[in-house]
């Protein structure tokens, strides 16, 4: 007999379309996730979100770490499919912009940096250090062919541009006060990336 607070959904419940469910709850998540960060987010407020029952989220994600990284790896698949390797660089800087507000990333990014204790073991923290080394990596052939000047040291500037990239999503307040309007409008997040697109199109030799 399961408990009241793991009951396993309804055989209804299992025969809806499975992937429009679990799509609809890693959406509520990754709002939930961004707003909250993992600690203050409820598994309770990702159902009301996707308007689900919340023993789906067990049932699909088996609970809210196993969510929390489904959304990772979600942001990772579309992160690779929209900003390919061979992408000019100032291009690929006014996308990961528009994603940092857009698709949430950069509140998600902000919350793990203020949450981070040191711990750099386990499956997570593995794979975030084999992906950091493979954008460092592309960064450094940007560098051979001149894209970068070779003055810059390619780890360094992969976290000036992830913050810069983030700056919307981070410093909304700041950036409000600065460029006159809401940090999520459109009107602002192009102007931003443009510029920020600008300054990276003056990096090469």
């Amino acid at each position: 007999m399961t408990s009241r607070g793991r009951r396993a959904p309804t055989p209804h419940e299992r025969r809806r379309d499975p992937e429009r469910t679990k799509a609809r709850i890693l959406d509520a998540a990754t709002a939930e996730f961004a707003a909250k960060g993992f600690a203050g987010a409820r598994v309770s407020g990702i159902a009301t979100r996707a308007g689900v029952n919340q023993q789906l989220i067990a049932y699909y994600f088996d609970g809210k770490e196993g969510l929390y990284r489904e959304v990772g790896r979600r942001w990772r698949a579309h992160e690779a499919e929209a900003v390919p390797d061979d992408l000019p660089f100032a291009e690929a800087v006014r996308r990961y912009v528009r994603a940092s507000v857009q698709d949430l990333q950069g509140r998600l990014l902000a919350w793990e940096g203020l949450a981070d204790t040191g711990a750099d073991d386990g499956a997570e923290a593995r794979e975030r250090a084999e992906r950091l080394r493979h954008e460092v990596e592309v960064i450094r052939e940007r560098r051979e062919t001149g894209e970068i000047d070779e003055a810059f040291d390619p780890a360094a500037l992969h976290l000036i541009l992830t913050s810069a990239a983030n700056a919307l999503a981070v410093y909304p307040h700041l950036a409000r006060g600065l460029l006159g309007g809401d940090a999520r409008s459109p009107e602002v997040v192009e102007r931003y990336a443009e510029q920020l697109a600008l300054v990276v199109g003056r990096l090469g030799r």
